[in-house]
Protein backbone atom coordinates (compact mmCIF):
# COMPACT_ATOMS: atom_id res chain seq x y z
CA UNK A 1 0.00 0.00 0.00
CA UNK A 2 2.72 2.49 0.97
CA UNK A 3 4.67 1.57 -2.18
CA UNK A 4 1.74 2.60 -4.37
CA UNK A 5 1.28 5.77 -2.32
CA UNK A 6 4.91 6.82 -2.68
CA UNK A 7 4.83 6.08 -6.42
CA UNK A 8 1.76 8.30 -6.79
CA UNK A 9 3.36 11.11 -4.78
CA UNK A 10 6.58 10.98 -6.82
CA UNK A 11 4.59 11.10 -10.03
CA UNK A 12 2.86 14.26 -8.76
CA UNK A 13 6.03 16.02 -7.55
CA UNK A 14 9.13 14.18 -8.78
CA UNK A 15 11.57 17.01 -8.01
CA UNK A 16 10.45 17.65 -4.43
CA UNK A 17 9.78 14.06 -3.36
CA UNK A 18 12.64 12.23 -5.03
CA UNK A 19 13.83 10.91 -1.65
CA UNK A 20 10.79 8.60 -1.65
CA UNK A 21 12.56 6.44 -4.23
CA UNK A 22 14.02 4.53 -1.28
CA UNK A 23 10.63 2.80 -0.98
CA UNK A 24 11.28 1.15 -4.34
CA UNK A 25 14.06 -0.93 -2.78
CA UNK A 26 12.82 -4.36 -1.74
CA UNK A 27 15.37 -4.75 1.05
CA UNK A 28 14.35 -1.40 2.58
CA UNK A 29 10.68 -2.38 2.64
CA UNK A 30 11.57 -5.79 4.09
CA UNK A 31 13.45 -4.19 7.00
CA UNK A 32 10.52 -1.86 7.69
CA UNK A 33 8.10 -4.80 7.47
CA UNK A 34 10.08 -6.65 10.14
CA UNK A 35 10.20 -3.58 12.38
CA UNK A 36 6.50 -2.87 11.89
CA UNK A 37 5.36 -6.38 12.77
CA UNK A 38 7.76 -6.50 15.74
CA UNK A 39 6.43 -3.23 17.16
CA UNK A 40 2.82 -4.27 16.57
CA UNK A 41 3.40 -7.52 18.43
CA UNK A 42 5.17 -5.87 21.36
CA UNK A 43 2.58 -3.09 21.61
CA UNK A 44 -0.55 -5.20 21.35
CA UNK A 45 0.77 -8.36 23.04
CA UNK A 46 -0.26 -7.40 26.60
CA UNK A 47 -3.72 -6.33 25.42
CA UNK A 48 -4.24 -9.59 23.51
CA UNK A 49 -3.15 -11.62 26.52
CA UNK A 50 -5.54 -9.69 28.80
CA UNK A 51 -8.40 -10.21 26.36
CA UNK A 52 -7.73 -13.95 26.05
CA UNK A 53 -7.51 -14.22 29.83
CA UNK A 54 -10.75 -12.29 30.31
CA UNK A 55 -12.49 -14.55 27.78
CA UNK A 56 -11.18 -17.55 29.77
CA UNK A 57 -9.47 -18.95 26.67
CA UNK A 58 -7.11 -21.16 28.63
CA UNK A 59 -5.05 -24.03 27.28
CA UNK A 60 -6.47 -27.46 28.17
CA UNK A 61 -3.82 -30.00 29.17
CA UNK A 62 -4.27 -33.70 28.42
CA UNK A 63 -4.25 -35.81 31.58
CA UNK A 64 -2.09 -38.44 29.88
CA UNK A 65 0.51 -35.86 28.85
CA UNK A 66 3.61 -34.70 30.67
CA UNK A 67 2.80 -34.23 34.36
CA UNK A 68 5.20 -31.29 34.56
CA UNK A 69 2.95 -29.41 32.12
CA UNK A 70 -0.19 -29.63 34.25
CA UNK A 71 0.82 -26.37 35.91
CA UNK A 72 0.36 -24.65 32.54
CA UNK A 73 -3.37 -25.39 32.52
CA UNK A 74 -5.31 -22.16 32.08
CA UNK A 75 -2.51 -20.25 30.32
CA UNK A 76 -4.14 -18.23 27.51
CA UNK A 77 -3.97 -19.91 24.12
CA UNK A 78 -4.83 -18.77 20.57
CA UNK A 79 -1.96 -16.29 20.85
CA UNK A 80 -1.17 -17.03 17.23
CA UNK A 81 -3.77 -14.36 16.49
CA UNK A 82 -1.17 -11.82 17.61
CA UNK A 83 1.32 -13.21 15.07
CA UNK A 84 -1.25 -13.13 12.28
CA UNK A 85 -2.20 -9.54 13.07
CA UNK A 86 1.43 -8.47 12.89
CA UNK A 87 2.05 -10.35 9.64
CA UNK A 88 -1.17 -9.16 8.01
CA UNK A 89 -0.88 -5.46 8.84
CA UNK A 90 2.85 -5.23 8.14
CA UNK A 91 2.69 -7.14 4.86
CA UNK A 92 -0.25 -5.10 3.58
CA UNK A 93 1.61 -1.90 4.40
CA UNK A 94 4.91 -2.72 2.74
CA UNK A 95 4.47 -5.19 -0.14
CA UNK A 96 3.58 -4.50 -3.75
CA UNK A 97 -0.17 -5.14 -3.97
CA UNK A 98 0.15 -6.24 -7.60
CA UNK A 99 2.31 -9.23 -6.61
CA UNK A 100 0.29 -12.44 -6.93
CA UNK A 101 2.68 -14.66 -4.98
CA UNK A 102 2.31 -12.71 -1.74
CA UNK A 103 -1.48 -12.87 -2.06
CA UNK A 104 -1.31 -16.66 -2.47
CA UNK A 105 0.86 -17.01 0.65
CA UNK A 106 -1.47 -14.69 2.56
CA UNK A 107 -4.54 -16.69 1.56
CA UNK A 108 -2.93 -19.98 2.59
CA UNK A 109 -1.67 -18.48 5.85
CA UNK A 110 -5.00 -17.03 6.94
CA UNK A 111 -6.95 -19.99 5.54
CA UNK A 112 -4.95 -22.38 7.70
CA UNK A 113 -5.23 -19.88 10.54
CA UNK A 114 -9.03 -20.09 10.29
CA UNK A 115 -8.83 -23.89 10.55
CA UNK A 116 -6.63 -23.56 13.62
CA UNK A 117 -8.98 -20.98 15.15
CA UNK A 118 -11.92 -23.35 14.88
CA UNK A 119 -9.81 -26.14 16.37
CA UNK A 120 -8.71 -23.98 19.32
CA UNK A 121 -12.23 -22.64 19.82
CA UNK A 122 -13.63 -26.14 20.18
CA UNK A 123 -10.91 -27.04 22.64
CA UNK A 124 -11.62 -24.02 24.81
CA UNK A 125 -15.37 -23.52 24.52
CA UNK A 126 -16.37 -27.18 24.27
CA UNK A 127 -13.71 -28.22 26.75
CA UNK A 128 -12.55 -30.90 24.31
CA UNK A 129 -8.75 -31.37 24.42
CA UNK A 130 -8.84 -33.03 20.96
CA UNK A 131 -10.51 -30.06 19.25
CA UNK A 132 -11.36 -30.47 15.57
CA UNK A 133 -11.27 -34.09 14.54
CA UNK A 134 -8.36 -35.17 12.37
CA UNK A 135 -10.44 -36.03 9.29
CA UNK A 136 -12.27 -32.72 9.31
CA UNK A 137 -9.06 -30.74 9.79
CA UNK A 138 -7.31 -32.73 7.06
CA UNK A 139 -10.19 -32.14 4.65
CA UNK A 140 -10.02 -28.34 4.94
CA UNK A 141 -6.23 -28.33 4.82
CA UNK A 142 -6.33 -30.45 1.67
CA UNK A 143 -8.91 -28.18 0.05
CA UNK A 144 -6.82 -25.05 0.60
CA UNK A 145 -3.61 -26.88 -0.35
CA UNK A 146 -5.00 -28.18 -3.65
CA UNK A 147 -6.44 -24.79 -4.63
CA UNK A 148 -3.05 -23.17 -3.98
CA UNK A 149 -1.28 -26.00 -5.83
CA UNK A 150 -3.49 -25.62 -8.92
CA UNK A 151 -2.74 -21.92 -9.12
CA UNK A 152 0.98 -22.23 -8.45
CA UNK A 153 1.39 -25.03 -11.02
CA UNK A 154 0.80 -22.52 -13.80
CA UNK A 155 1.83 -19.24 -12.16
CA UNK A 156 5.48 -20.14 -11.44
CA UNK A 157 6.26 -19.79 -15.14
CA UNK A 158 3.91 -16.89 -15.96
CA UNK A 159 3.67 -13.25 -15.00
CA UNK A 160 -0.06 -12.55 -15.31
CA UNK A 161 -3.22 -14.12 -13.95
CA UNK A 162 -4.75 -14.07 -17.44
CA UNK A 163 -1.96 -16.30 -18.76
CA UNK A 164 -2.38 -18.59 -15.75
CA UNK A 165 -6.06 -18.98 -16.59
CA UNK A 166 -5.25 -19.64 -20.25
CA UNK A 167 -2.74 -22.35 -19.34
CA UNK A 168 -5.19 -23.97 -16.93
CA UNK A 169 -7.93 -24.08 -19.59
CA UNK A 170 -5.46 -25.46 -22.14
CA UNK A 171 -4.40 -28.14 -19.65
CA UNK A 172 -8.01 -29.21 -19.05
CA UNK A 173 -9.02 -29.18 -22.73
CA UNK A 174 -5.89 -31.11 -23.75
CA UNK A 175 -6.83 -34.03 -21.53
CA UNK A 176 -4.49 -33.02 -18.70
CA UNK A 177 -1.37 -33.63 -20.79
CA UNK A 178 0.51 -30.31 -20.73
CA UNK A 179 4.01 -30.30 -19.29
CA UNK A 180 5.51 -27.57 -17.12
CA UNK A 181 8.66 -25.56 -17.95
CA UNK A 182 12.02 -26.46 -16.35
CA UNK A 183 11.70 -23.78 -13.68
CA UNK A 184 8.86 -25.84 -12.16
CA UNK A 185 11.07 -28.94 -11.78
CA UNK A 186 12.02 -30.36 -8.40
CA UNK A 187 15.46 -28.93 -7.67
CA UNK A 188 18.09 -30.98 -5.86
CA UNK A 189 20.31 -28.76 -3.66
CA UNK A 190 24.11 -28.80 -3.90
CA UNK A 191 23.99 -29.94 -7.56
CA UNK A 192 24.19 -27.52 -10.47
CA UNK A 193 22.09 -29.29 -13.06
CA UNK A 194 20.18 -32.01 -11.19
CA UNK A 195 16.42 -31.51 -11.24
CA UNK A 196 13.43 -33.73 -11.89
CA UNK A 197 10.44 -32.86 -14.10
CA UNK A 198 7.23 -33.24 -12.14
CA UNK A 199 4.46 -32.64 -14.65
CA UNK A 200 1.28 -30.89 -13.59
CA UNK A 201 -0.06 -33.70 -11.41
CA UNK A 202 3.34 -34.26 -9.82
CA UNK A 203 3.68 -30.55 -9.07
CA UNK A 204 0.18 -30.42 -7.56
CA UNK A 205 0.81 -33.46 -5.37
CA UNK A 206 4.20 -32.19 -4.18
CA UNK A 207 2.77 -28.74 -3.43
CA UNK A 208 -0.13 -30.21 -1.46
CA UNK A 209 2.24 -32.51 0.45
CA UNK A 210 4.67 -29.71 1.33
CA UNK A 211 2.01 -27.21 2.42
CA UNK A 212 -0.15 -29.61 4.44
CA UNK A 213 2.83 -31.57 5.75
CA UNK A 214 4.72 -28.49 6.91
CA UNK A 215 1.60 -27.08 8.56
CA UNK A 216 1.05 -30.20 10.63
CA UNK A 217 4.77 -30.62 11.36
CA UNK A 218 4.96 -27.14 12.90
CA UNK A 219 1.81 -27.93 14.86
CA UNK A 220 3.42 -31.08 16.30
CA UNK A 221 6.49 -29.04 17.26
CA UNK A 222 4.46 -26.46 19.16
CA UNK A 223 4.48 -28.26 22.51
CA UNK A 224 6.97 -26.37 24.68
CA UNK A 225 7.43 -22.71 25.55
CA UNK A 226 9.11 -21.03 22.57
CA UNK A 227 9.95 -24.31 20.84
CA UNK A 228 8.14 -23.76 17.54
CA UNK A 229 8.23 -20.02 17.00
CA UNK A 230 12.00 -19.52 16.90
CA UNK A 231 12.60 -22.24 14.26
CA UNK A 232 9.77 -20.66 12.25
CA UNK A 233 11.56 -17.31 12.43
CA UNK A 234 14.90 -18.81 11.38
CA UNK A 235 13.54 -20.98 8.56
CA UNK A 236 11.26 -18.20 7.32
CA UNK A 237 14.14 -15.73 7.25
CA UNK A 238 16.32 -18.18 5.31
CA UNK A 239 13.50 -18.74 2.81
CA UNK A 240 13.31 -14.98 2.41
CA UNK A 241 16.93 -15.03 1.20
CA UNK A 242 16.03 -17.70 -1.37
CA UNK A 243 13.02 -15.65 -2.47
CA UNK A 244 15.23 -12.61 -2.99
CA UNK A 245 17.69 -14.64 -5.07
CA UNK A 246 15.20 -16.39 -7.38
CA UNK A 247 13.27 -13.15 -7.82
CA UNK A 248 16.35 -11.27 -9.03
CA UNK A 249 17.39 -11.95 -12.62
CA UNK A 250 21.08 -11.26 -11.97
CA UNK A 251 21.48 -13.20 -8.72
CA UNK A 252 19.49 -16.18 -9.98
CA UNK A 253 21.58 -16.38 -13.15
CA UNK A 254 24.85 -16.10 -11.23
CA UNK A 255 23.86 -18.73 -8.63
CA UNK A 256 22.27 -21.04 -11.23
CA UNK A 257 18.73 -20.80 -9.84
CA UNK A 258 15.58 -20.53 -11.95
CA UNK A 259 14.44 -16.93 -12.32
CA UNK A 260 10.88 -16.57 -11.02
CA UNK A 261 9.57 -13.04 -11.65
CA UNK A 262 7.81 -11.62 -8.62
CA UNK A 263 9.12 -14.15 -6.11
CA UNK A 264 11.45 -11.58 -4.56
CA UNK A 265 8.49 -9.74 -3.04
CA UNK A 266 8.04 -12.68 -0.68
CA UNK A 267 11.03 -11.26 1.22
CA UNK A 268 8.63 -8.66 2.66
CA UNK A 269 6.29 -11.38 3.93
CA UNK A 270 9.18 -13.39 5.38
CA UNK A 271 10.50 -10.30 7.15
CA UNK A 272 7.06 -9.53 8.57
CA UNK A 273 6.78 -13.14 9.76
CA UNK A 274 10.18 -12.92 11.45
CA UNK A 275 9.30 -9.68 13.23
CA UNK A 276 5.91 -10.96 14.37
CA UNK A 277 7.49 -14.21 15.52
CA UNK A 278 10.12 -12.46 17.62
CA UNK A 279 7.44 -10.28 19.20
CA UNK A 280 5.43 -13.37 20.08
CA UNK A 281 8.53 -15.04 21.53
CA UNK A 282 8.78 -12.12 23.97
CA UNK A 283 5.58 -13.40 25.61
CA UNK A 284 5.97 -17.10 24.78
CA UNK A 285 9.39 -17.66 26.29
CA UNK A 286 9.48 -19.83 29.42
CA UNK A 287 7.40 -19.46 31.52
CA UNK A 288 4.98 -18.65 28.71
CA UNK A 289 2.35 -15.94 29.22
CA UNK A 290 0.49 -17.15 26.14
CA UNK A 291 0.49 -20.15 23.82
CA UNK A 292 0.37 -19.98 20.03
CA UNK A 293 -2.32 -22.60 19.58
CA UNK A 294 -3.29 -24.22 16.30
CA UNK A 295 -4.33 -20.83 14.90
CA UNK A 296 -0.65 -19.87 14.84
CA UNK A 297 1.11 -23.18 14.27
CA UNK A 298 -1.02 -24.35 11.33
CA UNK A 299 -0.91 -20.97 9.59
CA UNK A 300 2.85 -20.44 9.96
CA UNK A 301 3.61 -23.97 8.79
CA UNK A 302 1.38 -23.47 5.75
CA UNK A 303 3.15 -20.20 4.98
CA UNK A 304 6.60 -21.82 5.09
CA UNK A 305 5.47 -24.63 2.81
CA UNK A 306 3.94 -22.26 0.25
CA UNK A 307 7.02 -20.04 0.13
CA UNK A 308 9.25 -23.09 -0.35
CA UNK A 309 7.13 -24.23 -3.31
CA UNK A 310 7.17 -20.82 -4.99
CA UNK A 311 10.94 -20.52 -4.62
CA UNK A 312 11.38 -24.18 -5.70
CA UNK A 313 13.18 -25.07 -2.45
CA UNK A 314 11.05 -27.94 -1.17
CA UNK A 315 14.05 -30.15 -0.36
CA UNK A 316 15.93 -27.27 1.26
CA UNK A 317 12.87 -26.64 3.44
CA UNK A 318 13.11 -30.24 4.59
CA UNK A 319 16.75 -29.66 5.51
CA UNK A 320 16.33 -26.34 7.30
CA UNK A 321 13.13 -27.46 8.97
CA UNK A 322 14.69 -30.72 10.09
CA UNK A 323 13.27 -30.28 13.60
CA UNK A 324 9.76 -30.06 12.16
CA UNK A 325 10.40 -33.19 10.06
CA UNK A 326 11.76 -35.10 13.05
CA UNK A 327 8.79 -34.14 15.22
CA UNK A 328 6.26 -35.22 12.58
CA UNK A 329 8.09 -38.49 11.85
CA UNK A 330 8.25 -39.31 15.56
CA UNK A 331 4.47 -39.10 15.80
CA UNK A 332 3.91 -41.12 12.62
CA UNK A 333 6.37 -43.85 13.67
CA UNK A 334 5.03 -44.01 17.21
CA UNK A 335 1.39 -44.36 16.14
CA UNK A 336 2.13 -46.80 13.30
CA UNK A 337 4.34 -49.06 15.43
CA UNK A 338 1.87 -49.05 18.31
CA UNK A 339 -1.02 -50.06 16.04
CA UNK A 340 1.06 -52.71 14.26
CA UNK A 341 2.32 -54.36 17.44
CA UNK A 342 -1.08 -54.23 19.09
CA UNK A 343 -2.67 -55.95 16.08
CA UNK A 344 0.11 -58.52 15.80
CA UNK A 345 0.95 -59.23 19.44
CA UNK A 346 -2.09 -57.95 21.28
CA UNK A 347 -0.02 -55.37 23.14
CA UNK A 348 0.97 -52.03 21.67
CA UNK A 349 4.64 -51.12 21.88
CA UNK A 350 6.34 -47.75 21.54
CA UNK A 351 9.53 -46.59 19.85
CA UNK A 352 9.86 -43.36 21.84
CA UNK A 353 9.14 -42.80 25.50
CA UNK A 354 6.55 -40.29 24.34
CA UNK A 355 5.77 -38.50 21.07
CA UNK A 356 6.26 -35.88 19.67
CA UNK A 357 10.02 -36.06 19.94
CA UNK A 358 10.46 -33.16 22.38
CA UNK A 359 8.47 -35.09 25.00
CA UNK A 360 10.78 -38.08 24.54
CA UNK A 361 13.73 -35.97 25.62
CA UNK A 362 11.75 -34.58 28.55
CA UNK A 363 11.10 -38.16 29.65
CA UNK A 364 14.85 -38.78 29.33
CA UNK A 365 15.42 -36.11 31.96
CA UNK A 366 16.09 -32.97 29.90
CA UNK A 367 14.63 -29.78 31.32
CA UNK A 368 12.12 -27.98 29.11
CA UNK A 369 14.47 -25.07 28.47
CA UNK A 370 17.25 -27.51 27.53
CA UNK A 371 15.07 -29.14 24.89
CA UNK A 372 13.98 -25.78 23.50
CA UNK A 373 17.41 -24.15 23.28
CA UNK A 374 19.08 -27.28 21.86
CA UNK A 375 16.40 -27.59 19.19
CA UNK A 376 16.99 -23.91 18.36
CA UNK A 377 20.71 -24.56 17.97
CA UNK A 378 20.06 -27.53 15.70
CA UNK A 379 17.70 -25.43 13.57
CA UNK A 380 20.31 -22.68 13.27
CA UNK A 381 22.88 -25.18 12.03
CA UNK A 382 20.41 -26.69 9.56
CA UNK A 383 19.51 -23.24 8.23
CA UNK A 384 23.20 -22.52 7.65
CA UNK A 385 23.49 -25.80 5.72
CA UNK A 386 20.47 -24.83 3.65
CA UNK A 387 21.86 -21.37 2.92
CA UNK A 388 25.15 -22.96 1.90
CA UNK A 389 23.30 -24.54 -1.02
CA UNK A 390 23.07 -21.07 -2.54
CA UNK A 391 26.73 -21.23 -3.50
CA UNK A 392 27.81 -24.86 -3.06
CA UNK A 393 26.39 -26.19 -6.29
Amino acid sequence: MLLSLTQWLMAMRPDELGFLRVFQYLTFRAVLAALTSLLIGLAFGPWVIRRLTAMKIGQPIREYGMQAHLGKRGTPTMGGVLVLIGIGVSTLLWFDWTNRFVWVVMLVTFGFGAIGWVDDYRKVVNKDPEGMRSREKFFWQTLIGIVAALYLAFSVSETSNLRVLELFIRWVTSGFSNDLPPRADLMVPFFKTVSYPLGVFGFIFLTWFVIVGCSNAVNFTDGLDGLAIMPVVMVGSALGVFAYVVGNVNFSKYLLFPYIPGAGELLVFCAAMAGAGLAFLWFNTSPAQVFMGDVGALSLGGALGTIAVITRQEIVLGIMGGIFVAEALSVMLQVSWFKFTKKRYGVGKRIFLMAPLHHHFEKKGWAETQVVVRFWIITMLLCLIGLASLKLR
